[in-house]
């Protein structure tokens, strides 16, 4: 596991290129037009040009940003589209957090029986006085 940065060797692959152009209007998001090219530069006609939605939403931890694909032939289509788009990414990334969050809750540990009491004093004092008891 020590080697892997250096043995860690990045290289593009030249049949999976794309050219990027974004849009934005300057107050909801941007959308990235990725344009499939050829190892020249030119554009390859033979795959599709994505368009990905990038919005960020305001959370109690701060500004949160979303990514998410749009479902579009054009870019007057990408932009009709991109509000439904960025209600369904918010809706998953909602979603996502909330499990997130019940994971994080459920490896909470509770301390068995009798723990506490010799944690804090010993197995054979008094019974502990606080409100909760289990």
């Amino acid at each position: 596991m020590a080697d892997e940065p250096r043995d860690f060797e990045p290289s593009m692959d030249a049949a999976d290129l794309y050219r990027e152009e974004l849009f934005t209007d300057r107050r909801v998001g941007t959308i990235r037009v990725l344009t499939p090219v050829k190892p020249d530069g030119s554009t390859d006609p033979e795959r599709r040009v994505s368009y990905v939605g990038q919005a960020q939403i305001m959370t109690t931890a701060g500004m949160l940003p979303i990514s998410f694909e749009i479902d579009a032939a054009n870019l007057a289509e990408a932009v009709q589209k991109f509000g439904p788009a960025a209600k369904i990414a918010l809706e998953d990334t909602v979603r996502e957090l909330q499990e997130i969050r019940r994971q994080a809750a459920s490896q909470l540990v509770i301390p068995e029986p009798g723990t506490t009491s010799a944690i804090l004093g010993g197995a054979g004092g008094p019974p502990p006085r606080g409100k909760i008891h289990l």
